[in-house]
C-alpha cells in the first residue's frame, strides 16, 4: 500500500497554479506569515472547549476536525474538551426523563447522571474522535473518570431570597466540580501523536460520577497543563462592550471591571470568570471565540488580530 497520502477533494476542487496565480501566492503568504505563531506555540499545549453551534453543523465540525490536526502536525499538543447540552436535552426527552436548570446548570439526579454520562463519554465523544480521525489525526476519546483524569466535588450553590435576603443551598444533584486534574495522564498524550478528546465528567473521592460543566472542566484542564491557549468556542463573536462591538483585548483587571458595571452579563459571566481563573492559575491566556465561524482556531492562533476576546494578565 501506498504511504503517499489521498488528494483532498476540497483541494483538487480548485484551480491550479497555472490558473490561478494570484490564489496560490496568496496561500503561500498566508502559511509563511503563520510561521512566528507556530514557533511561539511549538511543544505548548492547546486546550479547546468545543461545544455549539460549531458541534451540531457537519461542515463546521469538518473545519474544527481539520484544524486540530494542523496544530498537533505543527507542534502543538491540543486537548479537546467537549460540551453537549442540546444532544444530553434530546435523549432525556427520547427517555422521557424530566430535567430542570438553576443558575444555567442542570440540575442532575442519578437517573439523569446515566444518561448525562451515556450522551456526553459515548455517542458525542466517538463522534467528534472520528471526525478528528477522518482528517488525518490519531484522536483518542475518553472521560474524567479514565484514570482519574478529573477528580471532583459535588458543586453547592447559594441563592439569596429577594424578599427575606435569607441565603439557601440549592441541590444540584451529581453537579460537580473539578478538585485537581491528573496530570500523568495527559503527559502521556504530549509525548505522542495522540490527540486527547475529553468528555466532562469527573469523579468524586469514592466513586461518584458527577456532571461537570464543560467550560470549567477545560479551564481546569488548561490551568493544569500550564496551557499557551484555552479557547473557548462559542455562539457569539466575543465579549461585547455595551455598543455590542467586539472588544478583542481584555487584562483581567478590565474584565473584573466590565463585570461589575454590567457591561459583561448573563451566560457570558461564567465564561470570562473561567478564562480569569485560568489565567491567573498559569495559562497565558484565554480567548473566548466565535466557533461558528469556519477555521476559527486557526485564525485566532496563526493571525495577529486573532478572532475573539483575549484575557491576559
Amino acid at each position: 500500500m501506498s504511504d503517499t497520502p489521498k488528494a483532498d477533494s476540497t483541494l483538487s476542487a480548485e484551480p491550479t497554479i497555472a490558473e490561478d496565480p494570484d490564489l496560490w501566492l496568496r496561500k503561500a503568504k498566508t502559511l509563511s506569515e503563520a510561521l512566528p505563531y507556530m514557533r511561539a506555540h511549538a511543544g505548548r499545549t492547546i486546550v479547546v472547549k468545543y461545544g455549539g453551534h460549531a458541534m451540531g453543523d457537519p461542515e463546521l465540525a469538518k473545519c474544527f476536525a481539520r484544524d486540530v490536526v494542523l496544530l498537533k502536525q505543527v507542534g502543538m499538543h491540543p486537548v479537546v474538551v467537549h460540551g453537549g447540552g442540546p444532544q444530553i436535552a434530546k435523549m432525556l426527552e427520547t427517555l422521557r426523563i424530566q430535567s430542570s436548570f438553576i443558575d444555567g446548570l442542570r440540575v442532575t439526579d442519578a437517573a439523569t447522571v446515566d444518561v448525562v454520562e451515556m450522551v456526553l463519554a459515548g455517542s458525542i465523544n466517538k463522534a467528534i474522535v472520528t471526525e478528528i480521525n477522518q482528517a488525518g489525526g490519531f484522536a483518542v476519546g475518553l472521560s474524567g473518570k479514565d484514570g482519574r483524569l478529573i477528580q471532583a466535588r459535588k458543586l453547592h450553590r447559594t441563592v439569596r431570597d429577594p424578599d427575606s435576603n435569607i441565603e439557601r443551598v440549592l441541590d444540584l444533584g451529581f453537579v460537580g466540580e473539578p478538585t485537581a486534574v491528573n496530570p500523568h495522564v495527559l503527559d502521556q498524550f504530549r509525548e505522542s501523536d495522540i490527540i486527547p478528546v475529553i468528555a466532562p465528567i469527573g469523579i468524586g473521592e469514592n466513586g461518584e460520577t458527577y456532571n461537570i460543566n464543560a467550560d470549567t472542566a477545560a479551564g481546569a484542564v488548561a490551568a493544569q497543563m500550564k496551557a499557551s491557549r484555552l479557547l473557548m468556542l462559542t455562539d457569539i463573536k466575543g465579549v461585547l462592550d455595551k455598543d455590542k462591538n467586539l472588544i478583542q483585548d481584555l487584562t483581567v483587571e478590565r474584565a473584573r471591571l466590565l463585570k461589575g458595571d454590567g457591561t459583561i452579563s448573563g451566560g457570558m459571566i461564567p465564561k470570562v470568570e473561567t478564562c480569569i481563573d485560568a489565567v491567573e492559575k498559569g495559562v497565558e491566556a484565554a480567548v473566548i471565540v466565535d466557533g461558528r465561524v469556519p477555521h476559527a482556531i486557526l485564525l485566532e492562533i496563526f493571525t495577529p488580530r486573532g478572532a475573539g476576546t483575549l484575557i491576559h494578565t
